[in-house]
């Protein structure tokens, strides 16, 4: 009875504690969720004249809509705590028609912003990190100033990529501007005065648009460089780095080609690690002479490669991409000196090697056919049955009515016989009719 009433056995102790972090859990859910609000077909009319939103657009059968969903709730209230002023929503797109065609919602899960009646697409990983990035971006000043070398420097230990207007008012800082207008989906657009650089940062003139990366630092000129907002865009990538799909879209609008070394995700072995290292020395000894034709890079994992290429490569390998047109060069031997990979370089700026793939007629359709293989490779070989199931089964009925449909001919049964030798002396009495009225 002094246990019953007085305190708990160790068994009731465990269900007490379980049922707390249960209820902890559900708590802290709930919070989460309450700095998400759900959108519907009224939020343009409603909600979204001066505010700026971050908004999901998703569907219940989406896979990687679940994913997205805790990550999103988590981002939702993070950005309430930091005392953010965008504001976080999401929309069912399957239910909401009128606002996912508004914002011309294509695929599931879709992101974007909304801020002074201008949308705002995300195209990169759907990760906190980044989608909180691209909220700081868009949800922040279109250029940032920065009034002091220390607020230069923290930048400069924030971002791997600084894009600096330098200089007062003139028609250079308003192309700026400009081109920060389109490209903030992807970077940091900076302006600052002389005095906030490092004094080993040496201009010509000023106004000056400055891009530091590298370790080092790059001017836009004019007349070399052509438009200002093209420039940022071929430039605003690391010379040597570590990419992934999202990363090759995006380069893919630059107009450069990407020289990359593909190597095994996590543990590299020796030739990995000496591929990886030649194509950073490379980038690096070379880049006057590469730089305004090639990104250089790694990249983990082939199966980005083997889609584009449509068959497995062996790894480590080397590969040079042209994202304008899916298409690819394969070098013509091996590369294992610095040298290999100067003259590889060297034939695709010259022609001598050609490129492969493409995005043609026929090279879509094959790509069709080897997505669906690959698709299907691995139910028929750890699932055959299921795998004759799911496709035998309608291939049969199928083929059973089209057989069916050929087999049904119209026939004449024995009533019809009759009907027709009845009509028959009719039919002759009209017509010695007929010929009598013509004679």
């Amino acid at each position: 009875m002094y246990l019953k009433y007085g305190l708990c056995s160790r068994h009731e102790s465990r269900v007490v504690v379980h049922l707390n972090a249960v209820s902890l859990s559900v708590l802290l859910f709930a919070s989460a969720s309450a700095f998400v609000e759900e959108l519907d077909n009224s939020f343009m009319k409603t909600k979204a004249k001066d505010e700026i939103w971050l908004i999901t657009f998703y569907a219940p059968w989406c896979t990687m809509c679940k994913h997205l969903d805790p990550v999103w709730h988590q981002i939702g209230s993070e950005l309430k705590s930091l005392g953010s002023p965008v504001n976080v929503g999401q929309s069912d797109a399957t239910v909401n028609n009128d606002l996912s065609k508004e914002f011309r919602v294509r695929n599931y899960p879709a992101i974007l912003m909304l801020k002074k009646g201008v949308k705002y697409n995300y195209s990169g990983p759907r990760t906190k990190e980044g989608i909180l990035d691209f909220a700081d971006r868009i949800g922040g000043p279109l250029v940032r100033s920065l009034y002091s070398l220390q607020l230069f420097q923290h930048a400069m230990s924030r971002h791997n990529i600084l894009i600096v207007y330098v200089g007062a008012t003139s028609q250079l800082k308003e192309n700026f501007t400009s081109a920060a207008e389109e490209l903030i989906v992807h970077t940091y657009f900076f302006s600052c005065s002389r005095d906030a650089l490092p004094k080993n940062v040496s201009l010509p003139s000023l106004p000056a648009v400055v891009i530091f990366k590298d370790g080092t630092f790059v001017i836009y000129n004019e007349e070399r460089d052509g438009d200002l907002k093209m420039w940022v865009n071929r430039e605003r990538f690391p010379n040597y780095s570590k990419i992934d799909s999202y990363t090759l879209y995006a380069m893919g609008e630059s107009g450069k080609l990407v020289v990359l070394a593909v190597v095994q995700e996590k543990i590299l072995c020796e030739q990995s690690l000496r591929y990886k290292a030649l194509v950073e020395r490379v980038a690096a000894d070379h880049r006057e002479a590469y730089n305004r034709n090639f990104y250089f890079g790694f990249m983990e994992g082939s199966d980005y490669i083997n889609g584009l290429v449509m068959s497995e490569v062996t790894m480590p390998t080397f590969i040079m991409l042209n994202l304008s047109n899916d298409g690819y060069f394969l070098p013509p031997g091996a590369l294992e000196t610095e040298q290999h990979l100067l003259d590889f370089l060297d034939g695709v700026l010259d022609g001598s090697i050609q490129c492969q793939g493409g995005n043609g007629v026929g090279q879509r359709v094959r790509r069709i056919i080897y997505d669906v293989k690959v698709t299907l490779t691995p139910i028929f070989s750890q699932a055959p049955l299921l795998g004759c199931a799911l496709f035998g089964l309608p291939l049969t009925i199928i083929a059973t009515l089209c057989y069916l449909c050929c087999r049904v001919q119209p026939t004449v049964n024995d009533d019809d016989d009759q009907g027709i030798a009845l009509l028959a002396p009719s039919l002759q009495h009209r017509k010695k009719i007929r010929n009598k009225k013509s004679d």
